[in-house]
């Protein structure tokens, strides 16, 4: 800060201008106590880039403030730059205020939606409360933020509450610089504010005193509740009540796919899942994520490994039929925090949907398309501009590890390397990125910073599609930034590629995997050239193939080279062989263990007849495109192992066989890393670049064991160690070769616990840094981040 004539008494002026996460958090109320507190003169404003301050007094008195500022700011702000600069006193002694909102261009940092705190939480439990009870109870400190913003700067009138008037009582708490809702833009109560009503399946209003015992009264009853949250509707019922799920996911046609679980606190999640301290505080942070945790399972001999289900837990097994994990939340909302309180049970708690589709938003919208799901209706008056999933992450190493970005992190930036602004001296160009067409989410970058997107979805339908093209317009107005660059993937049928090239003739197509191990270096701020390991179910190919088992060496500045890959087998039926992974199982033997054709053809009951067709099929190569994926050698071994012929979602097979080998592993007290006795080791080629990793022996050995009744879990088990061990002699192998010392690991495949950590312990035991994700998900939801970077770097 400068000082006038490095003298510490006098009165001088000083002007601060802060940006970050600064509205809309208590920001300018806090301010104005500290200024008020150290009896300076001046004011405080939003303007559209963040927070301009002018103080004047004592330069003590103004570092203190200025310190105090720095230390001490709100809880759910961000400060990313405060700078000073010194300009003419005035002599102005009116005290310090709050002044109305500069509008014009520029950006400035938007909160994401925050729990409800614990002073908001007191009042809605104290029966002498005004607000005892409201379900809409927020302050400076909690509350809706994101998903009622329409524009900047954060102020009432520019937000779905404008439609609300506040009370003079609401009024005067709002203009109150010593209440905690002092212009906390969505204050309200009963006589002012939004309002809750309890409705039957076609949405038509049902007259009751208590909407929400209502509710609870429905859940508790086993019926199904749609309700109107935070970011767009959910679904929930009882979590041990195995008929309501059932029919719950008949209604939502999500067969298998394992559901979301609500609890009232982390005392009555404990009685299910193991919960380290880490994930403790992350189920209670302000962001509220889904978590997932290993469930309590009965204790069972070495010979009692091969199911999951949940035992005595309470929790119905076809809650997530097949795995060891929950997805684990606690309420975020007041309405979540009494409907809690009210049913005394954990619920399920799911998206509002029907499966693959967005969330609805609207009641118009739920009324519609959820009627055929719901049995009743929780439904609100407050708007929601952006719709928003719930976050999902997992903890690993003791830190946060992003499943699916979403609620409580969105739209909070990236930081870009350093080294990406410096090849533009004359100012960083915009980039927009469109990511990829599963799990999709884009990225907009302004200056050196990457916004990406809440979790867009799969874009298999018209309406994920616009909300896909609704959101990026809704980025591009809050953050003031129309893009100059455009990157997507290079696979040429993909919708967000086409979404791309609606928006310019020439955009850079990044190849899958590259943007992958890219997207996982910029999470690490690593300029370093590294060993990349992307591993997924499916990536467009430089040669034309499907690529998913790749590692790459290189860095951001200079590119990135595939060095080696898993070997190319043939994918029987092209995408069929997705949802049938039988299909995957047969290629494998007809291309690796010839000898066993017929065996595995009698295991998925695949006739004589129909295994000749099929076998000319392979030789002509007739709809059977090559792959390196390892997301399918999973599908296929799943197949082998479990006898699963077919998938109702993606990775489940995958999934169920981490299931089997995670608890094969817990029999022998976790004690076994290395090599199992039945070895399926995979061998690596060397040569020329790229060198190539082989399943063959691996695949040989999982249908011997198969025929030798091996138990599934030691077999899955074998596949795991295996994997990791051919993973990690390749990584090793290209890091002496090329005198490289770090690897990054990237791609849906690393989401696999037991893998990761299995080649993350092999690295390290080789003096190989390890860089995972933590900010993006390593699965395509972190795709666009790899784009825009790598456009940034080649621009």
């Amino acid at each position: 800060m400068p000082h006038a004539g490095g003298q510490k008494t006098g009165t001088i002026r000083i002007g601060v201008f802060v940006t970050g996460v600064v509205q809309g958090v208590g920001f300018r109320p806090f301010v104005y106590q500290q200024a008020v507190s150290a009896g300076l003169d001046g004011h405080v404003l939003n303007n559209p880039q963040g927070v301009e301050i002018e103080v004047e007094g004592p330069l003590a008195h103004i570092e203190a403030f200025i310190d105090a500022i720095r230390r001490e700011a709100p809880p759910l702000s961000r400060i990313t730059s405060l700078k000073t600069r010194k300009i003419k006193a005035t002599g102005e002694r009116g005290g310090f205020r709050i002044r109305e909102s500069l509008g014009g261009g520029g950006h400035q940092l938007v909160s994401p939606d925050s729990c409800t705190c614990d002073d908001c939480l007191e009042e809605i439990f104290d029966p002498d409360d005004r607000r005892y009870r409201y379900p809409f109870t927020n302050c400076t400190n909690c509350g809706p933020r994101f998903t009622i913003i329409e524009a900047l700067p954060y102020d009432r009138p520019l937000t779905t509450m404008r439609k609300f008037n506040m009370c003079a009582t609401c009024r005067e708490e709002y203009e109150d610089p010593g209440d905690r809702r002092f212009h906390a833009q969505p204050n309200a109560c009963p006589d002012c504010g939004p309002n809750l009503w309890f409705a039957d399946a076609a949405g038509n209003s049902i007259v009751t005193d208590d909407p929400l015992e209502a509710a609870a009264s429905a859940l508790r009853d086993g019926f199904i509740v749609a309700m109107k949250g935070l970011g767009g509707y959910q679904l929930a019922c009882l979590a041990g009540d195995g008929a309501a799920v059932s029919r719950l996911r008949s209604r939502k046609r999500r067969p298998h796919k394992p559901f979301a679980l609500m609890f009232m606190d982390t005392d009555a999640a404990a009685l299910h899942c193991r919960i380290s301290q880490a994930e403790r505080a992350l189920l209670q942070s302000p962001q509220r994520p889904i978590v997932l945790l290993e469930r309590h399972l009965p204790e069972t001999g070495p010979g009692e490994s091969d199911t999951c289900n949940a035992g005595d837990s309470g929790i119905a097994d076809n809650v997530a039929p097949g795995l060891d994990l929950l997805g684990v939340m606690l309420p975020c909302t007041p309405m979540h925090f009494l409907l809690m309180d009210a049913v005394e049970q954990p619920l399920v708690m799911t998206s509002g949907n029907l499966s693959e589709e967005p969330i609805c938003r609207t009641n118009t919208d739920a009324s519609s398309r959820l009627s055929g799901i719901a049995d009743y209706f929780l439904m609100h008056n407050r708007g929601i501009r952006s719709t928003y999933d719930d976050s999902v992450l997992v903890v690993e190493d003791e830190q946060p590890v992003m499943i699916r970005r979403a609620r409580g992190y969105a739209p909070l930036p990236v930081k870009l390397p350093q080294a990406a602004m410096e090849r533009h001296p004359s100012g960083e160009p915009s980039v927009l990125a469109t990511g990829a067409d599963l799990k999709n989410g884009f990225c907009l970058t302004s200056g050196d910073e990457a916004f990406i997107s809440q979790h867009i979805g799969d874009l298999e339908n018209a309406e994920t599609l616009l909300h896909l093209e609704q959101t990026q317009s809704l980025y591009e107005r809050l953050f003031d930034t129309e893009p100059q660059r455009f990157a997507c993937d290079r696979h040429p049928g993909y919708l967000s590629t086409a979404f791309c090239l609606e928006r310019s003739a020439e955009p850079l197509k990044v190849q899958h995997h590259k943007a992958h191990i890219a997207s996982c270096l910029c999470d690490n701020q690593c300029l370093d050239e590294v060993v990349g390991l992307a591993f997924d179910g499916t990536g467009f190919g430089d040669d034309g193939h499907i690529w998913g088992g790749e590692f790459f060496t290189g860095g951001l500045a200079g590119g990135f080279e595939r060095a080696a890959h898993l070997d190319y087998f043939p994918l029987l039926g092209g995408e069929a062989a997705i949802h049938e992974p039988w299909r995957t199982a047969l290629a494998l033997a007809w291309r690796y263990a010839p000898q066993d054709l017929e065996f595995v053809a009698d295991r998925f009951e695949v006739n004589d007849q129909r295994l000749q067709l099929l076998t000319r099929q392979l030789e002509a190569g007739l709809n059977c495109p090559l792959t390196s994926s390892c997301g399918r050698l999973f599908d296929a071994v799943a197949s082998l192992v479990c006898g699963r012929t077919s998938i109702s979602y993606e990775a489940q097979a995958a999934m169920e066989l981490e299931a089997l080998a995670t608890r094969e592993l817990e029999t022998r007290a976790g004690a076994c890393t290395d090599l199992d006795a039945i070895s399926c080791r995979f061998s690596l080629e060397r040569g020329e670049q790229p060198w190539v990793l082989s399943p063959a022996r691996a695949v040989s050995q999982v249908i011997a064991g198969v025929g030798n009744r091996i138990r599934p879990g030691q077999l899955a088990l074998s596949f795991h160690q295996g994997l990791a061990d051919g993973m990690v002699r390749t990584a090793a192998g290209l890091a002496d070769d090329q005198e490289l010392t770090a690897a990054a690991l990237s791609g849906g495949v690393f989401q696999n616990r037991l893998l990761l950590r299995l080649v993350k312990a092999g690295l390290r035991s080789r003096g190989i840094r390890v860089l995972v994700h933590g900010q993006v998900p390593p699965n395509d939801g972190g795709i666009a981040l790899g784009q825009a970077v790598i456009a940034l770097f080649e621009s």
